[in-house]
């Protein structure tokens, strides 16, 4: 059975009219691509600070938040963007973050971290710890409650994400209360089924998987991979944050998520877990209205608003 025959039909016309993707040759290319125009929040205010990046120089970070604020501290969100390590901007994803604001009633950040092949592994993993590093030494300034910090991304944002909870783990902090990596990119060995079997050109499929990984590791490919780069291959999931996540059925990620999500259950650690029949990467974006794409969002935007509840 073909790729498109698998697709829920109201999903075809999306992957149908989707431009191909070709990396590394489209890179240059893709990141001069404009942003679509979106209409601001106005319960959202939006500000942009530049802090102090994991090579301690200055980095972007987006900051949304109720408009109306109330004396009172708020759980933070760390998010994440995607992009397969090699794309992406935190403006890509501003409507998303101003529906966590609204749904958890929380402030997000999301950190402009640096970029493959130009900055290589460990520099957006680096990045991405400086900014949770930076949020709770903030806290006090910006009315943050500490016990409530969470961190979430999609596709590399969900690989940094769970790298993210690695090593705030490892190194003893800072403290996470909830971590989700949507349809994480965690594996760079590519041996899972889905990563063999996803081939048309949808939004992602494994022709710029292997692109993207070989971009990302640079000279560490050809030794021990770190589980701060591809965090399937940490040896002890135990001592994590509660997780969810979900992944499309057609996602080259599924088998590698659903791996990770059965190894987390084994290591004690509270998993939430969504697998979507008939659905391709990032599927939820390129055809935001359909009645699945809407139920995935509503399903972690709800999981985020409760976990700040707990």
């Amino acid at each position: 059975m073909d790729f498109i025959s698998r697709v829920a039909p109201e999903l075809k016309q999306g992957v149908e009219l989707l431009t191909p993707l070709h990396l590394p040759d489209d890179l240059a290319i893709e990141r001069q691509r404009p942003l679509p125009p979106t209409n601001s929040s106005k319960s959202v205010q939006i500000t942009e600070r530049y802090i102090s990046g994991g090579d301690s120089k200055e980095m972007l970070v987006k900051i949304y938040e109720p408009v109306r604020r109330e004396d009172q501290k708020l759980p933070a969100f760390l998010w994440i963007h995607g992009g397969g390590y090699v794309l992406g901007h935190p403006s890509s994803d501003d409507v998303l973050c101003e529906c966590f604001v609204k749904a958890a009633n929380c402030i997000v950040i999301s950190p402009d971290y640096r970029l493959a092949p130009e900055h290589p592994f460990p520099a957006a993993i680096e990045d991405c710890y400086a900014a949770l590093v930076w949020i709770t030494n903030r806290a006090e300034e910006m009315n943050i409650d500490l016990s409530r910090i969470a961190i979430g991304g999609a596709s590399a944002g969900g690989g940094l994400t769970a790298a993210l909870a690695l090593m705030a783990r490892d190194k003893g902090g800072p403290a996470i209360c909830f971590q989700m990596p949507l349809y994480p990119m965690i594996d760079d060995r590519n041996v899972t089924p889905s990563s063999h079997e996803i081939t048309h050109q949808a939004v992602w499929n494994r022709a710029n998987n292997l692109a993207a990984w070989k971009m990302y590791l640079g000279e560490h490919a050809h030794g021990d991979i770190s589980p701060y780069a591809a965090p399937s291959r940490a040896k002890s999931l135990a001592g994590l944050p509660p997780v969810y996540t979900c992944v499309g059925q057609l996602d080259p990620f599924r088998d590698e998520t659903i791996d990770y999500v059965a190894r987390l259950a084994q290591a004690g650690v509270d998993v939430e877990f969504q697998l979507y029949p008939g659905c391709y990467h990032g599927f939820e974006h390129v055809v935001p209205d359909a009645e699945i794409s809407q139920r995935a969002r509503n399903g972690y935007l709800d999981a985020l608003a409760r976990a700040f509840k707990r």
